[in-house]
């Protein structure tokens, strides 16, 4: 009898050390389960936090500093919807007055210049042989004082004449200083009466002058009226069937220009840099105010055409 009781006894015992095991380890496993919950929170709260600190870095607007002609330094926001040129500046070698840009399946460049009445007589045939295949004339322009006079180039008919005697592909520029639609539609016809005698193998630019060291009759018209007169003057050459292309630059991109609107008309950028600086499309760049040409006296515009070669 004693032996079944102390049997019994440890049988008792027996469970009773199998269940106190058996408690701990389920509590064991409940701190366990409990710490492996706490490290999927915190692995799923930094993931939420990177996750949040992308999207707020993919919505900062992208940041443009570049300089002006008179060497002032601005900021500007990138408009994601303008879209973008995609030349590669790795192939680009300037001097300021030599230029080349070789590496590029993609574009090919031609040089050329851009003339008024102000560099006088030019020798057409020597500025062929000296490399340039290409000109801008200044077709005419509008006076920056009040009366706003509209007058031709008075060395247009003889520079196009020998311009394109020599075998140099032409276009036009406007000087513009319209103040309102009106005024922009009258510098088309202007324009247009002028040019229905000739041919041109470039187009007619639009340049919306700001005067930068005198007083102008320009210098309160806002930026959303140059861009109406710049679409009047382009719609205007369309119709008639020549190609409208607008003169530009940086600061005129940054504060003067609504791009989204105007991103449907070639650009011909201005930019003395050694690089462009705009992210934006252009077709031709003016690279230099000071340039040394072969037939003509003094300094004049440089210029090359980005050529897409397929």
């Amino acid at each position: 009898m004693i032996f079944k009781k102390i049997i019994l006894l440890l049988s008792t015992i027996t469970l009773l050390l199998t269940g106190c095991k058996t408690n701990a380890s389920m509590q064991h496993e409940q701190t366990d389960t409990s710490k492996n919950t706490e490290a999927f929170k915190t692995e799923e709260t930094s993931s939420d936090e990177t996750q949040q600190a992308d999207t707020e870095a993919l919505s900062q607007p992208e940041i443009l500093h570049f300089v002006d002609a008179l060497g002032g330094w601005h900021e500007t926001e990138i408009l994601p919807t303008v879209a973008k040129h995609n030349y590669n500046w790795e192939y680009l070698s300037n001097d300021g007055q030599n230029i080349s840009y070789i590496g590029d399946t993609n574009y090919t460049i031609r040089k050329g210049i851009d003339v008024s009445y102000h560099q006088k007589t030019i020798d057409w045939e020597k500025v062929k042989a000296d490399g340039y295949d290409f000109a801008f004339l200044r077709v005419g322009y509008r006076g920056y004082a009040e009366s706003g006079k509209l007058m031709q180039d008075s060395a247009f008919a003889t520079n196009i004449k020998n311009a394109q005697k020599a075998g140099i592909d032409v276009g036009v520029y406007f000087f513009a200083q319209a103040i309102n639609e009106q005024e922009a539609m009258e510098e088309a016809e202007f324009v247009l009466n002028i040019l229905k005698d000739y041919t041109l193998q470039l187009p007619v630019v639009y340049d919306p002058e700001l005067i930068r060291d005198a007083k102008a009759r320009t210098d309160d018209v806002t930026g959303e009226q140059f861009t109406k007169n710049t679409i009047i003057f382009c719609e205007a050459m369309k119709q008639a069937g020549f190609e409208p292309m607008i003169y530009s630059n940086m600061v005129w991109e940054a504060t003067l220009f609504d791009m989204e609107q105007l991103q449907v008309y070639p650009f011909w950028y201005a930019d003395y840099e050694k690089v462009p600086q705009t992210p934006y499309n252009f077709t031709f760049w003016q690279y230099s105010e000071s340039g040394s040409v072969d037939g003509i006296n003094g300094n004049t515009d440089l210029n090359v055409w980005f050529c897409p070669t397929n």
